[in-house]
């Protein structure tokens, strides 16, 4: 089973992929840069709010699908500078539960789209 997840409480895609993907099992969310679902563009400026905006986009799509943030298994964080990593963090850890984080890798890379400061991927798992 494949199933196309599209929600209006996260940005449109930017290009030619789904805001995210259910197996049944899994959910593979693609890549959430901070672009506010209602502006259509990136609002915040500095890491902080670019973080919360991107997993607000996340936690969006998760709930179409019936998860919630506690279903993520693994993320993936692109930061723009590996220097933002703390403030990244501090605000990163307020969307998960204590005892119940996924797995995840934080990586900089030389741009993102839309020259945002992150981008979050996530893969959780239903029925969690």
């Amino acid at each position: 089973m494949k199933k196309i997840l599209n929600t209006e409480h996260a940005p449109k895609a930017i290009g030619p992929y789904s805001q995210g993907i259910d197996t049944g099992n899994l959910m593979f969310l693609s890549g959430q840069i901070p672009i506010c679902p209602a502006e259509g563009e990136i609002l915040a400026a500095d890491i902080e709010g670019q973080t919360r905006q991107s997993l607000e986009n996340v936690k969006a799509i998760l709930a179409s699908g019936g998860c919630t943030m506690d279903n993520v298994v693994k993320t993936t964080v692109y930061l723009k500078d590996i220097g933002d990593f703390a403030k990244m963090n501090e605000v990163y850890q307020e969307f998960f539960t204590e005892g119940k984080y996924p797995a995840r890798s934080a990586v900089q890379v030389a741009a993102l789209p839309k020259d945002a400061l992150v981008e979050i991927e996530v893969v959780a798992l239903k029925g969690e």
